[in-house]
């Protein structure tokens, strides 16, 4: 006579590619993956996400300059963006904010998935070839 081992009380994992079990909270129904949770991400990612993203906008920092610094409020799933800047001077002011306004926009959108219907870019120093001459010796 043979001993019949008891069933397990713990349910194994589901096979790749079946379908989940459905969830005991919805009276047998299945629930789609994607609407079974939530994913948050804290804003000081999104603020990340956003300064990497001026970062490659932008085709360099200045000499003796900061790179860029992002801030961001998030509401559901919008995200509004400040993103604080140094450039170099003499340098096409407004055809740099575009371009970092164009490109964070995009990759928040991309990498997080979130909206983006602000992008505030504030130049908080603008770096002279003149006065980095001035620091380093008498201007002529």
């Amino acid at each position: 006579m043979a001993a019949e081992t008891p069933p397990s009380p713990v349910p194994s994992a589901p096979a790749a590619g079946s379908p989940a079990p459905a969830s005991p909270n919805h009276g047998g129904k299945r629930i789609p993956r994607a609407e079974r949770g939530a994913t948050a991400i804290a804003d000081r990612v999104v603020a990340k996400i956003a300064a990497q993203a001026a970062r490659e906008a932008l085709t360099h920092v200045p000499e003796g300059g900061s790179a860029p610094h992002a801030t961001v409020t998030v509401h559901h799933d919008h995200a509004r963006v400040r993103i604080s800047l140094e450039l170099d001077y003499p340098c096409d002011i407004g055809g740099q904010c575009r371009a970092v306004r164009r490109h964070v926009a995009q990759r928040v959108e991309a990498l997080a998935g979130m909206a983006v219907p602000e992008v505030a870019v504030l130049i908080d120093r603008l770096h002279s070839v003149h006065t980095r001459r001035a620091a380093q010796g008498r201007l002529r």
